[in-house]
């Protein structure tokens, strides 16, 4: 019996659970989908469905929900003259522009006899209006009138840059709450509202989402995710994004002091090609931004010295920038103390003990007297495993049903499948969601991979089950700028990454999803907090962590910290906690 059905075969039961994979969870998330009749969302989960799920069989799943993805155009007044032809060909090529951000187009699935590919000159125009036509908040256009000093002389410098073609480089460093994203979107505007192109991307998909037309570095610039198999960015001079970069008045990379120096230097060359300059990044205005008090890109087994020689820092093209500081703390202005603790704590030079550990203010620190009760009040965690400490404990006191949702993992190499099937469904690799996962309707999750983030759904963002079915998850964003937008999240496959340390290749099919009741310091990057708990099972343990989970907040009455086993009465002993700075970072930039 499976959800009170009689099954015919244990083969039939295990493809109706979904422990077996087929194309039928496809065609049953749709089905569930349907079911809540909003059409435009439900062309956007098809295209996530075909772009992710590689359906074997696309003409059926369309002509099985044509009728259901096209119900809006047919009862829209605005296109009742239009023919059942002409309206299904507005509905595919809605779907095909949601593909199109993806890098697909309904061409590669081959079940239309109409073709979807565009000419190149189609191409380039579309590509230039879409940048041309973004849409501008009509309260952006203010914001030049509100920059702090240090902004505004960012901003001019930036702007007679652009006016006079320089094609000067900056680098705009500033720590936590400074106001990097308020300029960003002053200068995005100034240039927009008058016509111009301004390219905006970051590291990563949170950041990027952040920014007004921002896409993620790699995606725009197609910048390779391994540099141990390919060097060199996949785009082509004769493509619309050539051609768009050769029109941008401006490029504005956020978050850079994450991206590895081998990105930044594809990046350089791709830049060099197709304006063919041997200029830094061919001659054109280029802002990166970031903070390298923060968390620095994740490089297994380097020690310190060669991690500082693995970020932007150490490339030749550093010496060009024209080096901007954001000093004055606007997320922390009612607490100016906190400010400056901040940034004694980001830089490295707060005070230690002779153990090495600063300490913390004692209103910040919660007593480790009684587990459960302090841990409901801690969000951040230096490691996964605090993270999923917490979460198991937070979900079984959750109000409501519980959904318990079993992934299906096979082997890359089919042959391998029948000798690691259990093996699979034990591992818990980083960036995979787990096997088993428990949700409740109303419970917190955090997005995995960067699903669609045209509609927000970058990994990183935060969002809350709102209705839980079989094979869809209805939830709503609370991450802004999208926040309140309600999206359908389907199973989709997830393949490890390559490297030894994962063991055998496999893919798991299962929502890109786990639960956010807490959430790692690293995974907080880039996202905005109103009440920060911080739970220290363990100190941190790599640069720039304990500044990061501080500086989620904007005073410190809304910080409070939990620091294990801190068992003794002993305030001054219970405050301490470990930081881990690279100082190097700063003999670069000179800070």
């Amino acid at each position: 019996m499976v959800r009170g059905h009689k099954i015919a075969s244990f083969r039939e039961a295990c493809l109706e659970l979904g422990l077996l994979e087929s194309d039928s969870y496809i065609e049953q998330a749709l089905e569930e989908a349907a079911h809540f009749q909003m059409p435009y969302m439900l062309r956007s989960l098809f295209a996530m469905l075909l772009f992710y799920c590689y359906p074997k069989n696309p003409k059926h799943l369309w002509q099985s929900f044509e009728e259901h993805l096209s119900s809006d155009y047919k009862r829209s007044s605005a296109h009742r003259h239009c023919t059942p032809i002409e309206i299904k060909r507005k509905v595919l090529q809605d779907i095909n522009v949601t593909l199109e951000h993806m890098g697909k187009n309904l061409d590669d699935y081959h079940f239309l006899e109409d073709s979807f590919t565009s000419s190149h000159t189609e191409r380039l125009t579309k590509e230039i209006q879409s940048e041309t036509t973004i849409p501008i908040d009509p309260e952006d256009l203010l914001l030049a009138e509100k920059l702090n000093s240090s902004q505004r002389h960012a901003f001019d410098l930036i702007l007679d840059s652009v006016s006079c073609s320089k094609g000067q480089t900056f680098f705009v460093d500033g720590p936590g709450g400074t106001g990097k994203t308020f300029l960003y979107r002053a200068l995005l505007v100034s240039l927009r509202s008058h016509g111009y192109v301004a390219i905006a991307v970051a590291t990563s998909g949170v950041a990027a989402s952040l920014l007004p037309g921002g896409r993620t570095a790699h995606s725009r610039f197609k910048i390779p995710l391994d540099f141990s198999k390919q060097k060199a960015c996949q785009l082509s001079k004769q493509s619309s994004v050539a051609r768009l970069i050769v029109d941008a008045k401006l490029i504005l990379w956020d978050e850079a002091s994450m991206a590895k120096k081998e990105a930044i230097e594809a990046f350089h060359c791709l830049l060099t090609d197709i304006m063919e300059s041997d200029l830094p990044f061919g001659g054109k205005t280029i802002i990166f931004g970031g903070d390298f008090r923060q968390t620095l890109p994740v490089i297994e087994h380097l020690p310190p010295p060669d991690l500082v020689q693995s970020t932007l820092l150490c490339s030749h093209l550093w010496s060009h920038m024209c080096k901007l500081q954001l000093g004055t703390n606007m997320r922390a202005t009612l607490d100016p103390a906190f400010s400056a603790f901040l940034l004694r704590v980001g830089e490295g030079v707060e005070p230690v003990d002779e153990h090495g550990q600063i300490s913390l203010s004692p209103h910040m620190v919660i007593p480790y007297q009684n587990k459960q009760e302090s841990l409901d009040r801690c969000v951040l965690c230096p490691k996964n495993s605090s993270v999923d400490e917490i979460n198991e404990m937070m979900i079984a006191k959750f109000p409501g049903c519980l959904h318990r949702y079993i992934s299906c993992d096979r082997t890359v190499v089919r042959r391998y499948q029948a000798d690691y099937q259990d093996f699979l469904n034990s591992l818990n690799p980083k960036g995979l969601p787990p096997h088993e996962l428990l949700l409740k309707e109303n419970c917190p999750i955090i997005l995995l991979r960067n699903v669609n983030p045209t509609d927000g759904l970058c990994n990183g963002t935060r969002l809350i089950c709102r209705q839980l079915a079989d094979h869809t998850i209805f939830a709503e964003i609370v991450s802004r700028p999208h926040r309140g937008k309600k999206v359908f999240i389907p199973k989709i496959p997830l393949q490890t990454s390559d490297t030894e340390k994962n063991g055998i290749p496999f893919i798991r099919t299962q929502f890109p999803v786990r639960l956010c009741f807490a959430m790692t310091i690293n995974k907080s990057q880039g996202q905005t907090l109103d009440y920060v708990g911080i739970y220290l099972r363990e100190p941190v343990f790599s640069h720039g962590q304990l500044y990061v989970a501080l500086s989620k907040a904007r005073n410190s009455s809304a910080v409070k910290v939990l620091i294990a086993p801190g068992t003794s009465d002993d305030v001054k002993t219970y405050c301490k906690t470990r930081n881990v700075v690279f100082q190097d970072i700063f003999k670069f930039v000179n800070i």
